[in-house]
Formats: C-alpha cells, sequence, structure tokens
C-alpha cells in the first residue's frame, strides 16, 4: 500500500491529522507533473508550475478541506 493510499484510508476513519500528512506527498508530486507538463509549452509561457498547482488547488476547493473518499476524487 501506498503512503497516500495508507492516508487516505486513515482519513477515511476520521483521522484529523490525515489530512496534514496528505497535502505535502500530493503538492509535491502535483508540482513535479506540473513542471513535465510546462517544460512542453512554448518557450514564451510565463506560467510557473507552483501557481499551476496554487490554481488547482484553488479550483479543488482550496481551504474547504474537501472530504476525499479515493484518489479519484469522489466529493
Amino acid at each position: 500500500m501506498s503512503e497516500i493510499t495508507r492516508i487516505l484510508a486513515a482519513a477515511g476513519q476520521g483521522d484529523p491529522n490525515a489530512a496534514d500528512e496528505l497535502l505535502p506527498l500530493v503538492y509535491d508530486e502535483l508540482r513535479r507533473i506540473a513542471a513535465t507538463k510546462m517544460a512542453q509549452e512554448s518557450p514564451g509561457q510565463t506560467l510557473q508550475p507552483t501557481a499551476l498547482v496554487h490554481e488547482a488547488w484553488l479550483r479543488l476547493g482550496g481551504d474547504a478541506r474537501p472530504k476525499w473518499q479515493n484518489r479519484r476524487g469522489g466529493l
């Protein structure tokens, strides 16, 4: 079982610390993916990977602390 899966399971069981453990793992992975995607964009692109991840986070609900059911989301 991966660390993210373990933390999601703990969150599903009501662990109040799970979100604090999950965020850094997910953030690092999203930033890595964003950097890879942004490297494929045209040279004039000014959006940075960190800004892209922050925008995605805000669109997912930001500080609303959504109740994730699994890796697919399922708010």
